[in-house]
């Protein structure tokens, strides 16, 4: 009988306990700054107006990140929400855990570009970026809790923050179609280009 009355009272312990962790995380997303996108809490910011652009340009259902997964963005990213739902897995599968403890976790990332209507590198009779139809984010940097910042253009090549730099690179290879970083041209020197152009072989990834 006692131990009948020990495994219900842990039960009801566990039960309070589970119900005190789903009420904190609703909290938590709640103190969030802008609104939940997306369909997802951990995507904040706010809705955008539809935008249009000349040729293939524009987004249909934009919405404009100020932060994911408790992430601050350096400046809000106009996106559409299959990027916006990619940039969430990234942060929360991969940067996250690379970053661990490290400078007291993972705090910020820097938007080198979001939408802009343009060709790809800017170049002359190329065709549409992904960036014109808000499919892609260029990150330049991250921020630590501490305020250490490692950046691409300044720490590809170092050590310790190098091998971090190419865990957060690698691991964007599938949450997002297309990764591009310091060793694929040279249009990618400082930033890291993420978007989600789907291809019949895969992401393309360098």
């Amino acid at each position: 009988m006692r131990r009948v009355l020990l495994a219900l009272t842990a039960l009801l312990v566990l039960g309070s306990c589970g119900s005190r962790v789903i009420h904190l995380a609703s909290r938590d997303a709640a103190s969030l700054p802008g609104q939940a996108l997306c369909g997802d809490p951990a995507i904040r910011g706010q809705l955008a107006e539809p935008v249009g652009g000349a040729g293939s340009c524009g987004i249909e259902n934009p919405v404009r990140v100020s932060s994911v997964a408790g992430v601050v963005l350096s400046q809000s990213a106009l996106l559409d929400c299959s990027a916006a739902r990619s940039l969430r897995v990234w942060v929360d599968d991969v940067a996250k855990p690379a970053v661990g403890r490290r400078g007291g976790g993972l705090s910020s990332l820097d938007v080198a570009a979001h939408y802009a209507c343009r060709t790809r590198n800017n170049q002359s009779g190329a065709r549409i970026s992904e960036h014109g139809r808000g499919r892609a984010i260029d990150i330049s940097a991250i921020g630590l809790r501490d305020g250490e910042r490692i950046s691409v253009l300044d720490h590809w090549s170092t050590y310790r923050r190098g091998r971090l730099l190419r865990r957060l690179h690698g691991g964007a290879c599938g949450p997002f179609g297309t990764v591009l970083g310091p060793e694929s041209d040279r249009f990618h020197q400082d930033h890291f280009h993420f978007d989600t152009a789907s291809y019949r072989s895969g992401p393309y990834c360098r």
